[in-house]
């Protein structure tokens, strides 16, 4: 019933077949395709009648398509596949009526349903996402599905389905379904019904039970922890010496969160991630949005080139989430230069070894083999330079992605500045050891880059992006680097917009019900005013330049610094959680676009900054 992989695999948007419905299906195949017709990112979104349907040809795609088509229905977006289970609704597009959608387990009471949307979970085949297809044909022994981005080969003449999986029932007369792997694992499917016997009784997770939990070491171990032998922790050592968090609150103390509230979290970033990845692509297809952003406009041509270029070959971000009681809300999105990654992925689970905890696990556990499987995804020829400044959080957290890059199979060169960078002969960009820099990972934000080139059109506005990066000077800037054509850079340029507050109002905008945003808006609401606000420059770090306004008391805490003159939005005040005299915000990894872990950052101030406080998170 299984299918011949080795039959020929057609190249990206071949027709394979028709679904009932009268609905195409088409190849998947990545590796072969037309750059004429895939020009650029956005030529790979598919829509219909003005809905966005999903990545071509991907799964997800078909599945919302072939509903779309058959019922009239469309799903809400998903991060990955296998959260296509956890739905608990459809949208009927022409009345706009929400209609219940139900799940139903692999090996439950009750018969799969022609209809129905078969999801599998992350694992096997479908490691990082899950996957989905419709289920077309219900036969006593085997139920035939169609999909997409599994096999890319042409049906045979007649055929209305991509394969057939065995269907069977066990001792207790219940349903399952046989994946084709034992590697795989079949979730079940969803449908929608109004007889919801049978169905998965989803409790969703109450948020009044969110807590954190402050315990106690019980057996502290070791004084010396950290190894001088390690570069990245001789580098973390010099600054912070052998400590996770200076308070002495938490000399021996950390912080503990249920497993639910993780899984959540973990959903949440995932979901967070992909609704900013929309909101980047929306912004790149409406100039009058792109003004917001405060970027010269010079600049923008390479934004849409690296947008439509490099839109899969990020590394890692941050999430900054305030996580309590009331839900999960996204303050902003770090997509370029997120620091705390090696306090996250390394330094508190050594901290939580050393001090004897036993209890649950690392929340940072996967952070590091996550980093070396998105260098792994990477084809890099020659050195990759990683570039930072003088400030020594930024050297042990390069030693850290250095120690990530090299697992990866990738040679490494850390330096410190771009005073040893040179031009060589023909106008490419050296290295001291005469060695060509073509593939760049930065702590440096891209705006840092980005106010050498204001400043140079202050002086000359009339100048293009190549000729104020030219060899024209004794040695290349930061800005000449960065923007050099032969270079490379991580984060990727485009990582500029999720970062900028100002696409806060764009996703909201564009997803006003989810329950992960926050209201927000580029003016001041009379709505906002009576809620209370956050005031944010669009551009800023370390929690500088933020005012937090209550509608009551007024303005509750205000930080300096040197984004005063940056444009503002206006977002709505939902504060942190508070733990005995701290407040509690959490910072969600995501590495290759998937959320990779966790950690916390505490603060007596409402306002996390630079100096806020790190203590371990385990999850129990």
């Amino acid at each position: 019933m299984f299918h011949d992989p080795t039959e020929q695999q057609e190249k990206l948007g071949t027709l394979l077949g028709m679904a009932p419905g009268n609905v195409p299906v088409y190849s998947c195949n990545y590796d072969q395709y037309d750059p004429a017709e895939y020009s650029d990112r956005h030529s790979f979104r598919h829509y219909v009648d003005g809905i966005y349907m999903g990545y071509k040809w991907q799964c997800v795609e078909l599945a919302r398509r072939w509903l779309y088509l058959n019922t009239g229905c469309v799903f809400a977006d998903v991060a990955m596949a296998y959260d296509i289970f956890r739905l608990r609704s459809l949208r009927h597009v022409a009345s706009n009526k929400v209609l219940p959608l139900y799940a139903f387990t692999n090996g439950g009471p009750r018969p799969p349903e022609v209809g129905g949307l078969l999801v599998w979970d992350e694992g096997g085949m479908f490691e990082e996402t899950g996957h989905v297809a419709i289920i077309t044909a219900v036969e006593p022994d085997r139920v035939c599905v169609v999909e997409q981005n599994v096999y890319n080969h042409c049906w045979p003449a007649g055929q209305s389905y991509s394969r057939c999986l065995p269907l069977g029932r066990d001792e207790n007369g219940h349903y399952r379904i046989q994946a084709e792997s034992a590697s795989e694992t079949l979730l079940g499917w969803v449908l929608q019904t109004e007889d919801a016997s049978g169905s998965v009784d989803f409790s969703e997770p109450n948020v009044s039970s969110i807590r954190f939990t402050v315990r106690e070491t019980q057996h502290p171990t070791a004084s010396q922890w950290l190894s001088e032998s390690e570069a990245d922790e001789k580098a973390y050592i010099r600054l912070n010496g052998q400590r996770l968090a200076g308070d002495g609150y938490f000399q021996h103390r950390y912080l503990s969160l249920g497993s639910e509230v993780w899984r959540e979290i973990k959903r949440a970033s995932n979901e967070i991630h992909a609704m900013f990845m929309h909101a980047t692509d929306h912004v790149l297809q409406d100039s009058a949005l792109q003004e917001r952003f405060n970027i010269p406009e010079i600049v923008w041509p390479r934004i849409h080139k690296s947008w439509a270029n490099r839109n899969n070959e990020t590394i890692a971000g941050r999430l900054d989430l305030a996580v309590s009681e009331h839900g999960i809300k996204v303050y902003e999105y770090n997509a370029d230069s997120a620091s705390c990654l090696m306090e996250c992925g390394k330094v508190q689970g050594l901290w939580s070894q050393a001090q004897g905890v036993q209890e649950g696990i690392d929340a940072g556990r996967d952070i590091f083999s996550q980093l070396v499987h998105a260098w792994r995804k990477n084809a890099i020829a020659g050195y990759l330079h990683i570039l930072l400044d003088d400030d020594p959080e930024e050297n042990y957290h390069a030693q850290y992605m250095r120690r990530a890059a090299e697992a990866a199979g990738i040679r490494c060169k850390v330096l410190q500045g771009v005073s040893l960078l040179r031009w060589n002969a023909s106008g490419s960009i050296v290295d001291g050891d005469g060695d060509p820099v073509h593939t760049v990972w930065k702590t440096w934000a891209w705006e840092t880059a980005l106010d050498q080139i204001r400043l140079q059109l202050r002086e000359n506005e009339d100048q293009s992006l190549q000729q104020l990066t030219a060899h024209n000077r004794p040695s290349p800037r930061l800005a000449d680097v960065l923007f050099h054509p032969d270079v490379m850079v991580h984060e990727p340029l485009w990582t500029l917009i999720p970062s900028n507050k100002a696409i806060l109002p764009i996703v909201y905008d564009l997803f006003p019900d989810s329950p992960y945003l926050l209201p927000s808006e580029f003016e001041l609401t009379t709505a906002l005013e009576n809620s209370g606000y956050v005031e944010k420059p669009i551009v800023g770090r370390c929690g500088e330049n933020i005012v937090l306004v209550d509608p009551n008391e007024g303005v509750l805490e205000a930080t300096t610094g040197k984004f005063a003159k940056q444009h503002r939005i206006y977002q709505a005040l939902f504060p942190l959680p508070m733990l005995n005299e701290f407040y509690v915000q959490t910072n969600a990894f995501v590495i290759d676009g998937k959320y990779a872990g966790a950690c916390l950052r505490v603060d007596r101030s409402p306002i996390i900054s630079l100096n806020s406080e790190l203590p371990a998170l385990r999850i129990v």
